[in-house]
């Protein structure tokens, strides 16, 4: 390896306080990303005449409550990059970066550059595909080419919903959770949703997700009856993908069933939607309904498992 090489992996991003002021920085950058929703006139006035002025002090609070000196997917990101620094060695240089807030992937692009890395690994940490978020990454990566006079080579990496190290990292980990804890009624697989129209426009994302779970549910030895694929986490009035994990859930305790384990395949490292939304809320919810026990299994996070694979998706590259 003759080149000065860099792998950087990209998540989503977290604000850098659990305070009302940087939540609204944050919300702010990330809501106004054409990639997450499709900007006009309408949307402008909506977000920073009511988005911006009533929802950073509520999301503030639940950011506090899974505080722990810092946000969760900043935290376990770091851990992840420590690791898979250690499995690459000292050959390649590793950064961890996020697309809206801190560490910021364009500085980051813009480090590297300076600092004469030759080759650049870009690993999005989203197994399935979507334009809302992979392809968010890839145009900072265009608009870091435009205003570049030098550059490095640089390899994207699209998605690995099929890859075989990541549906049996995320297997063994359901499976070791049920040895440790026993099995529930109902398995459910809860993914991040998107708007349906952005599907209907040809997003890969709903596919994506439903090919990993048909892979999980090979590899668990699953009966339909035992499990659901549903989405979460949806935004404003436009219908997203469904069903809907909440709805799913309180339908679920009125019919009697008892318990349930929820996991999330699409997130590769706990954050306010895992933590908050799925542990808390929809417990909460199924709870409230009828359901007797509901335990959320925790993300792949820094596992060995998971990094490993991650090792194994930028070798090809260096």
């Amino acid at each position: 390896m003759s080149q000065k090489t860099a792998v950087v992996m990209v998540n989503l991003g977290t604000p850098d306080a659990p305070t009302a002021k940087a939540v609204r920085r944050y919300l702010k950058e990330f809501l106004w990303d054409d990639r997450v929703i499709k900007r006009n006139p309408i949307w402008w006035l909506v977000l920073n005449g009511i988005v911006l002025a009533l929802r950073p002090k509520r999301v503030a609070k639940l950011y506090e409550s899974i505080w722990d000196g810092d946000s969760p997917i900043r935290t376990i990101g770091f851990k992840q990059q420590e690791k898979l620094q250690a499995m690459l060695g000292e050959d390649v240089h590793v950064e961890l970066a996020m697309t809206y807030g801190n560490p910021s992937f364009v500085t980051c692009l813009e480090k590297l550059n300076t600092q004469g890395f030759e080759n650049i690994v870009v690993l999005p940490l989203y197994p399935q595909y979507s334009a809302t978020t992979t392809a968010a990454i890839f145009d900072q990566v265009a608009n870091f080419i435009k205003k570049s006079r030098d550059m490095p080579s640089i390899h994207l990496i699209k998605d690995y919903h099929k890859n075989d190290s990541y549906i049996n990292a995320l297997a063994n980990k359901i499976d070791a959770f049920w040895q440790e804890h026993g099995r529930a009624e109902k398995l459910l697989f809860s993914f991040h949703g998107i708007p349906k129209s952005y599907v209907e426009k040809g997003d890969p994302y709903r596919k994506q997700v439903e090919h990993s779970v048909k892979l999980l549910v090979e590899k668990l030895n699953l009966k339909e009856s035992e499990y659901q694929l549903c989405f979460q986490s949806r935004f404003g009035p436009t219908e997203w993908l469904q069903p809907y994990t909440d709805k799913t859930l309180e339908a679920w305790g009125k019919d009697g069933i008892r318990s349930v384990d929820v996991v999330c395949p699409a997130f590769s490292a706990d954050c306010l939607e895992t933590l908050e939304e799925i542990a808390e809320e929809n417990k909460e919810i199924f709870m409230e309904n009828g359901g007797e026990q509901y335990r959320y299994i925790p993300a792949l996070n820094e596992s060995d498992e998971h990094v490993a694979m991650m090792a194994e998706l930028v070798k090809p590259f260096l």
